[in-house]
Formats: structure tokens, C-alpha cells, sequence
């Protein structure tokens, strides 16, 4: 599936290693439009389908990953209680580059510095095809849920905030 010439990234390089197949789609961002809602929009995606890729910290050395659907919201205290945590906070921006190696919009669950506890939001098992960030802004990629969670070892888990909570 992937034929495009685009500069390779940490995670297409790791997805060709492991012989996943996927999808590059590529995206405009020098409107500064990087939200995940925006890039579903510019991928042409629905938006159900596209992820996004948040980090959380529960202390030094204490690193999570959730990817949960651009259009919602993690909620802390259901990733908490997935990671076995009593609270977890956002790692901050400027720790986001020398912790994954990716910078805020272009922060991709494959290909990080290490290989943190990931955990992707259940509604994925329920997806053909889900959408997520290919390791740099402008750029996406378009893989099995099955795949995705096989690279990272991810685990399924409820982990964002319902309008009824």
C-alpha cells in the first residue's frame, strides 16, 4: 500500500520492518490547522476513524500512551485506572520531543523513543481501518486497529469522557 516518496519517519520505518501494510496521506499544515478534527477534514477521513496520540506521565520514568478519537476527550481518571495509577497528568509539550522523539501534532503511537505501555480506545476493536499520525504534522497513516495494536502492544480500554459523565 504505500508507494507514496515521502520522507520516511520513525513510525513508516517501523511499520515497513514489521511488514504491516498502510496508507500515507498527506496534509497542508502551514494554515497552523493541526487539530485532529482539522486533519480528518483535510484527509478527507471520517472522523470517527482518526486518533489521536496523547502521552501522560504518573511521575519520573512513569510514561503512558493513549490513542483515543480526535473528537474527544481523554478522561485521567479512567486512563488512571487503566495503568493502575492513582493520577496521571498530560506530559507537558516541551518534554514531548526528547521523551518520543515527535513534536505536539506529528506525535505518532508507533516508533517512540521506547516502547511505553500503550492503550488505544475501545471503539477502535470496531473500526476496519483506523487513522493516526505518521510520526510528523502533515502526515497520517491508515492501518488495521489489529495492526496498530500489535506494533505497540497496545491494550483496549474505555478512555474518554462521555457527554453523560
Amino acid at each position: 500500500m504505500a508507494k507514496q516518496k515521502v520522507s520516511k519517519t520513525n513510525a513508516v520505518r517501523q511499520l515497513d520492518q514489521n511488514g504491516i501494510p498502510y496508507e500515507l496521506m498527506e496534509y497542508n499544515v502551514d494554515d497552523g490547522q493541526i487539530d485532529g478534527v482539522t486533519v480528518a477534514q483535510k484527509t478527507g477521513q471520517p472522523v470517527e476513524t482518526v486518533y489521536k496520540t496523547l502521552v501522560t506521565t504518573a511521575g519520573p520514568g512513569k510514561l503512558y500512551v493513549f490513542v483515543i478519537p480526535v473528537a474527544e476527550e481523554l478522561n485521567l481518571k479512567e486512563a488512571a485506572k487503566a495503568v493502575k495509577e492513582k493520577k496521571l497528568e498530560m506530559l507537558h509539550v516541551k518534554d514531548l520531543l526528547p521523551t518520543t522523539g515527535y513534536i505536539r501534532g506529528g506525535c505518532s503511537p508507533v516508533g517512540m523513543k521506547k516502547l511505553y505501555p500503550t492503550f488505544i480506545h475501545s471503539a477502535a476493536q470496531e473500526l476496519q481501518t483506523i487513522v493516526v499520525s505518521a510520526g510528523k504534522q502533515g502526515l497520517q497513516m491508515k492501518l488495521q486497529p489489529a495492526e496498530l495494536m500489535k506494533i505497540t502492544r497496545a491494550t483496549y480500554s474505555e478512555l474518554t469522557q462521555s457527554s453523560n459523565d
